[in-house]
């Protein structure tokens, strides 16, 4: 553990932004659930409800730095796939 009053400060700060990301990071992983939730019964009004709340998500995650910008574009890319998929599949 850090001796120094501001490293003591900067451990802390570093621990909030960590528990921070933690959140926003399992707030996303939840939104992106939900949409492979509504694919998955068929549903596609909250499908896509669902994946407009998850892409807005994902980019605020990714504007923020706490996932890299390709990982952002891959799982929306991804998830918009599966939504087309059942819209061309029923």
């Amino acid at each position: 553990m850090a001796n120094i009053m501001s490293s003591k400060k900067r451990a802390e700060i570093g621990e909030r932004n960590r528990q921070s990301n933690v959140a926003q990071k399992s707030k996303t992983k939840t939104s992106i659930r939900r949409v492979l939730e509504a694919i998955a019964t068929g549903d596609h009004a909250a499908a896509m409800t669902a994946f407009r709340t998850a892409q807005a998500q994902i980019d605020t995650i990714a504007r923020k730095g706490i996932i890299h910008a390709n990982k952002a574009a891959r799982t929306k890319s991804r998830l918009n796939a599966r939504v087309k998929a059942m819209v061309a599949s029923a």
